[in-house]
């Protein structure tokens, strides 16, 4: 199952639907574009409590999931905190791997 979610991960990062970083995802979210937004597990509690309160107060799912290296090598970069999925099928079936 995780290898599956990391692999669509990078399929979505391919065809430009994710944003990555702290700052462009909370705008993504506050904009209504982020259908979901995917947490690392070793993220310091501040952004994660900046991220999570975005997420409730805009009603936009998140996970929290794989190392900060797992979410990057999955795209194809060094390491991401936090990545935003803006297309809705994409976060829909990302959503579905995690349970």
């Amino acid at each position: 199952m995780d290898e599956k979610f990391l692999q669509l991960l990078g399929l979505a990062n391919r065809a430009k639907k994710i944003t990555t970083g702290e700052e462009l995802v909370l705008k993504a979210v506050r904009s209504g574009k982020a259908s979901l937004v995917v947490l690392a597990d070793d993220v310091s509690s501040g952004t994660e409590k900046k991220v999570r309160n975005k997420c409730e107060y805009y009603d936009v799912p998140l996970q929290k999931k794989f190392t900060r290296e797992e979410l990057g090598g999955a795209i194809g970069k060094e390491t991401r905190a936090v990545i935003g999925i803006l297309d809705k099928g994409f976060a829909k079936k990302l959503n579905e791997l995690l349970g």
